[in-house]
């Protein structure tokens, strides 16, 4: 999406050692690779596309099977963000809409949206960088990067607060809102789910463990599925009112207890979205 941060998530693979090429149509992609793929400071390649392209979605669509058809495996990631950030960041800004033509900035932001459904829903990846600060995003951009060892699937637990939004780009939602909240607790409110006294308190409730108990299984099963499916990327979204206390010692005890699945190919990483923010 026009806002969401494109831009930015390829300058920071740039800053990771690849070859980046911005605002690309998406008919040359073929021929931005045939002409890097000998050179060995460019095996690395992302190209940044957009709407501006008059056949867009036709165009990425062919050249998407074009590659594939040629021995390359091409990754989608889908940078998107909540109509209220991009509203807001245009505003920021001053500038229009590419697509907003004479009507209201929303209008340009939902006809984008609309062009660009089944490219989400495709996509190997959603980015939700709605509440990210650059530093943020850039840790989500490299927990998606190749790294020297084999991984069949990237396996991503986020927490977060309900009162700041769900993530755009989770994939399972769990709600830890039926659990006591150590924010009534004058004592353990300044700390965090990853401090030892909120996390005995949070994890001692006997509800969390019953509950833990069968979201482990449900997720053991539902990697089994992913793996044979050849998915790739998961992000499994848990929540509470604020994002600090329940959400993220759940989350953390949540990626303790599937460790042993790296053993399968797949790698786990923990990212606590709204930490902080209060």
């Amino acid at each position: 999406m026009s806002g969401a941060g494109r831009t930015t998530a390829g300058d920071v693979l740039e800053d990771r050692g690849w070859y980046v090429v911005d605002n690309l149509p998406p008919s040359m992609i073929v021929q931005l690779m045939e002409v890097t793929a000998d050179d060995p400071q460019r095996q690395k390649v992302a190209a940044v596309v957009d709407v501006r392209s008059r056949d867009f979605t036709t165009e990425l669509s062919v050249a998407l099977k074009e590659l594939t058809v040629l021995g390359w495996r091409p990754r989608v990631v889908f940078v998107d963000s909540s109509d209220e950030a991009l509203v807001r960041r245009f505003d920021a800004v001053r500038r229009p809409h590419p697509l907003q033509g004479d009507g209201l900035l929303l209008d340009g932001i939902r006809r984008e949206r609309r062009t660009l459904a089944d490219l989400r829903s495709n996509a190997d990846v959603v980015v939700d960088t709605s509440n990210y600060n650059v530093h943020q995003l850039s840790a989500k951009i490299d927990s998606l990067v190749e790294t020297g060892v084999e991984v069949r699937l990237r396996l991503a637990v986020m927490s977060f607060g309900f009162k700041y939004g769900i993530p755009l780009d989770a994939d399972v939602v769990l709600d830890l809102r039926f659990l006591p909240n150590p924010y009534w607790n004058p004592e353990m409110r300044p700390y965090t789910g990853k401090d030892a006294v909120v996390r005995e308190f949070v994890l001692g409730q006997e509800l969390a463990g019953s509950y833990l108990d069968h979201v482990e299984a449900m997720l053991r099963t539902a990697t089994a599925g992913y793996l044979a499916e050849g998915r790739r990327y998961v992000t499994v979204a848990v929540g509470c009112t604020g994002g600090k206390h329940r959400s993220v010692a759940i989350a953390e005890d949540l990626a303790l207890r599937l460790g042993d699945l790296e053993d399968a190919g797949v790698q786990l990483t923990t990212f606590h979205r709204d930490l902080g923010r209060e």
